[in-house]
């Protein structure tokens, strides 16, 4: 009966194990697609500047 609740609670432990590591994957993505938009601004405004039409 004690071995079920050992059973239980590894089970749910590895839930929530899993549930921590999709959230870090998903916030390192959303960290590495705003990166990847200011990067992208900063290329578009330095090509602007470049050209001499946004003075």
């Amino acid at each position: 009966m004690n071995m079920n609740r050992v059973v239980v609670g590894d089970k749910w432990s590895m839930r929530i194990l899993w549930l921590c590591a999709v959230g870090s994957d998903v916030g390192l993505w959303m960290v590495a697609v705003d990166r990847q938009a200011h990067n992208r601004s900063r290329v578009l405004a330095e090509s602007f500047e470049g050209h001499g039409c946004c003075r």
